[in-house]
């Protein structure tokens, strides 16, 4: 059996975009892949972000908001930034064999309305899972 791909989602929080990439990539690449995620400026799993991929049949309960520095000097296959921000402001990852950018929308703004933030959440979680499934 061959060795699993090491892949690292990168955000600026680690808190939506970043830890539902996380979710998905293990979700879908079962035992091909061990999945890690991280942010440049971490603050925490947001509830609504586990309770959408919950509701999608993925459990990311247990994910930490980590910070990227702990992961530097790591060798992974893959690196992923899921922002803009992050996407600038990360360090370099030389033992990275491949490095690729997708922007997703930022689904943790604030002013929405409950259905309006429910929906937008959703809408990116499913943004995330389509793209992942191509990815694995």
């Amino acid at each position: 059996m061959s060795k699993p791909q090491r892949i690292l989602a990168l955000c600026t929080g680690n808190r939506c975009r970043s830890q539902m990439a996380e979710g998905w990539l293990r979700h879908l690449g079962g035992p091909k892949v061990q999945v890690f995620s991280a942010g440049t400026i971490p603050k925490g799993l947001h509830p609504k972000a586990v309770q959408v991929m919950a509701d999608a049949g993925v459990d990311i309960s247990n994910h930490t908001s980590d910070h990227v520095d702990q992961y530097l000097g790591q060798q992974f296959d893959l690196v992923i930034t899921v922002c803009d921000n992050a996407k600038e402001a990360c360090p370099t990852f030389p033992n990275a064999r491949k490095l690729i950018h997708h922007a997703f929308d930022d689904p943790d703004i604030s002013g929405l309305t409950e259905d309006d933030s429910q929906a937008l959440f959703i809408r990116v979680r499913d943004e995330i899972r389509d793209w992942a499934s191509n990815l694995v």
